[in-house]
C-alpha cells in the first residue's frame, strides 16, 4: 500500500481577491502537498473544471466556493456542476462558504448532493485543519 500523501488541488472561487489570497495562504501553511487555482468568476471555475481531463488519479480535488456572487452565484454554479457528467463530479467535492446567514440560501446550498459542507467565511485554521483530517489529507 502506498503511503505518500495524496496530492490535493484546491480551486477558490470567490468574489473577494481578499478572500481568495487569506485562502491561498492557509492551503500553503497546511502542510500538505497542493496545487491551488483561484477564479474570481464561478463561469471560469465552471469552465476550468470542464476541460480538466488530465486529473491525476490520487489527487484529492476540493472546491471552495463562495456562495454570493455577483454574475453567476454559487448556488448557479453548483446547478451547473451537478449537470456535468458524473465522471467529472465524482472528481470534486465541493466546500461552501457564505457571509450571509440568509437561511434559504444555506438550506438550498445544503440540498446539494455534491456540497458536502458549508462554513461562516472567511476560511481558517479553524476549518481547514478538520476538513484535511476528514478526508485523511493529514494525520
Amino acid at each position: 500500500m502506498n503511503n505518500k500523501p495524496r496530492k490535493v488541488n484546491f480551486i477558490i472561487v470567490d468574489d473577494s481577491e481578499l478572500d481568495c489570497f487569506i485562502a491561498e495562504k492557509l492551503i500553503k501553511h497546511s502542510g500538505i502537498r497542493n496545487s491551488t487555482k483561484s477564479f474570481l468568476q464561478a463561469s471560469d471555475a465552471l469552465n476550468y473544471i470542464q476541460n480538466s481531463s488530465d486529473l491525476e488519479e490520487d489527487t484529492f480535488n476540493m472546491i471552495l466556493l463562495d456562495i454570493l456572487m455577483p454574475m453567476m452565484s454559487g448556488i448557479e454554479f453548483v446547478e451547473a456542476f451537478e449537470a456535468l457528467p458524473a465522471e467529472i463530479q465524482e472528481k470534486y467535492i465541493i466546500v461552501a462558504f457564505t457571509s450571509s446567514m440568509n437561511k434559504k440560501e444555506m438550506n438550498r446550498m445544503r440540498s446539494f448532493n455534491s456540497v458536502k459542507h458549508l462554513f461562516n467565511k472567511p476560511l481558517s485554521p479553524e476549518v481547514l485543519q478538520p476538513l484535511l483530517q476528514d478526508y485523511n489529507l493529514i494525520s
